[in-house]
């Protein structure tokens, strides 16, 4: 009788640990879905201190299609040395994981340009451009608004992520009717070519223009 006790409970016992073990392994476990590679190695900070990476989107597509806005009226702009900047909560960037700091000579360093091959068809980003102006409640000149890339595609971001795309108000004394002529667009270009020269990082880039594109240059000690 004492033999056909200690049986059983040696039986319990090594159930009791089988699904112990089995319990310790399920929340353990990770999804290699549930992590970006190519956000971990761009190393990108997210805007606003957050220790977070930038978002990754999906990258360059052979078939883009109209990405569904925010809803209207609920991004608000803000103004820095009187530059219309982004709503950091509903455009915080996202960049493209074809574009990496080792990759750089093969894609937006390369010869020969690299945007114009990536860049959504206008009859995709026309709409969008409509929807995520309601988004900002922006009621001016079509015209004279830019649908921007917040990280732009020179930099490595993700071309038709709706969480890179803004419509950016013409600059302060701009005239009505004269299209767009943004002042970020040079601070893009500048970063880019430091980029390629190897005066800063990627990562760095990137980081710069999505906290503040006013200051980029002059965090990156490079204006």
């Amino acid at each position: 009788m004492l033999s056909t006790r200690r049986t059983a409970s040696t039986v319990v016992l090594a159930c009791l640990l089988l699904a112990s073990c089995k319990t310790g392994s399920l929340g353990t476990s990770t999804s290699s879905e549930s992590q970006s590679p190519a956000a971990g190695a761009s190393g990108t900070a997210a805007p606003g201190g957050s220790s977070g990476p930038i978002a990754v989107g999906a990258g360059p597509q052979k078939h883009y299609t109209v990405q569904q806005q925010l809803a209207a009226g609920s991004c608000h702009y803000r103004y820095e040395h009187g530059e219309p900047l982004e709503d950091p909560k509903c455009t915080p960037g996202a960049i493209s994981p074809a574009v990496t700091q080792a990759n750089l000579k093969a894609t937006i360093c390369r010869k020969g340009g690299y945007t114009s091959g990536i860049r959504p068809p206008e009859s995709v980003t026309r709409r969008e451009k409509q929807l995520n102006a309601a988004s900002y409640g922006y009621t001016g000149r079509m015209a004279d608004a830019e649908y921007d890339h917040l990280i732009s595609l020179q930099l490595g971001g993700d071309p038709n992520d709706y969480r890179n795309l803004w419509v950016e108000p013409a600059d302060p004394g701009h005239r009505s009717g004269s299209g767009v002529n943004n002042k970020k667009d040079p601070v893009e270009t500048k970063l880019h070519t430091a980029v390629c020269k190897g005066q800063v990082t990627l990562a760095a880039a990137q980081n710069a223009i999505v906290t503040d594109w006013t200051t980029a240059l002059t965090t990156l000690h490079l204006g």
